[in-house]
């Protein structure tokens, strides 16, 4: 058996090739897992952007110091097991790399999941080596695997966002301004913010993107950000940057006079990312790098386990009912199979290009009757 892999430069996140690789035998107490799908979203080229600073490349190493595995968010089965507790064919949900297969060594066994105690990771944030057993998961059904790897990671994230400004009473502000507004972390953490009374979100975003935006009911207003000025400068305010373009953040932190706080959460314009935009030059409050799994321990230990669970598992619910409702829907997955069709949907998510309602699903697998 041999495992193929989507290698990425890490110093040139353009360059991609693939490289295919002999399995080494499991050890006892490991699985081997076949990836079947992943999404790709813009998500992902933050994990590249800051894979170094955020020990992103460090989850799947690939044994060359040049080149790394950019972690994705999809679904996989088991086809091989040496440990008692996971069976042949259980299908599982979690953090892959881009890649046909994947070792795990699970630890920590539940019925709804399990912990990957591979040595290597026993460092990394606990949230990333959790892995979710279908049969047992809460947030899982069978059809609608494509749109929970698209959405589920990124909603999470701005589910936790929401939850961080409500538990910091929006840092005295009432205007959330939110760039990258297509994103779909920005509008999932849009449609969390929409419902908090009293709090207006604005979505900045191209000027292609507006009527999107708008379409999406979860922004109070959408300005392009040529148009940064039809704000008052004066409004008390908090930054939420999904989009990591220095020019933008810079200024944004020159305009506003009363901006409270400025949250720092991606780098979907990969190109732009800030040079000296959170450091010691830029104007107003210094740029905060929002980390997701500080907000879940803050909360897991406040609330318990279960109950974050519950209220997450609700919130999410409510969020899919939403983006894919059959009337109106946000976002429509489309599906890309073979080696050459995943690195072409990964230059065209890199470039940031592309229709803002389609939502990358990937297998390296070729499909029967594939070109």
């Amino acid at each position: 058996m041999s495992t193929t892999s989507l290698l990425i430069r890490k110093d040139q996140l353009a360059t991609t090739r693939l490289h295919t690789a002999t399995d080494e035998p499991l050890a006892d107490g490991q699985v081997r897992v076949r990836i079947d799908s992943f999404a790709l979203t813009s998500n992902n080229i933050t994990y590249a952007a800051f894979g170094d600073a955020m020990s992103y490349w460090q989850f799947y190493p690939t044994g060359e110091e040049a080149w790394g595995s950019i972690p994705v968010w999809g679904f996989a089965s088991v086809v091989q097991s040496l440990h008692p507790g996971v069976a042949v064919g259980e299908r599982l949900y979690g953090y892959w790399p881009m890649a046909t297969g994947a070792v795990l060594s699970p630890g920590r066994l539940s019925p709804e999941r399990f912990t990957d105690t591979a040595p290597h990771r026993a460092e990394l944030p606990a949230v990333y080596n959790q892995y979710f057993r279908c049969a047992s998961d809460p947030l899982y059904t069978a059809d609608s695997e494509d749109t929970q790897s698209l959405l589920r990671p990124l909603f999470i994230t701005s589910w936790l966002i929401d939850d961080f400004m409500g538990d910091n009473d929006f840092f005295g502000a009432k205007t959330m301004l939110l760039s990258s507004a297509s994103s779909k972390t920005a509008y999932g953490t849009a449609f969390q913010l929409h419902r908090r009374e009293g709090i207006e979100v604005i979505g900045l975003t191209s000027p292609g993107n507006v009527a999107f935006c708008e379409s999406l009911g979860c922004y109070d207003r959408v300005v392009a950000y040529e148009a940064l000025d039809t704000i008052a400068a004066d409004t008390p305010c908090v930054y939420i940057d999904f989009a990591g373009n220095g020019a933008l953040r810079n200024a944004i932190h020159g305009r506003f006079t009363q901006l409270k706080y400025s949250s720092s959460i991606g780098g979907t314009h990969v190109e732009q990312l800030a040079s000296r935009g959170a450091g010691k030059d830029l104007a107003g409050p210094r740029a905060t790098l929002f980390f997701a799994p500080a907000q879940i321990k803050k909360r897991t230990t406040e609330w318990g386990a279960e109950e974050f669970g519950r209220r997450m598992v609700a919130a999410w619910h409510d969020f899919i009912a939403t983006a894919t409702d059959a009337n109106k829907p946000w976002l429509r997955a489309e599906r890309h199979h073979g080696g050459e069709a995943v690195q072409a949907a990964y230059a065209q998510v890199l470039a940031g290009k592309g229709d803002p309602r389609i939502g990358h699903v990937l297998s390296l697998y070729r499909q029967p009757g594939d070109a």
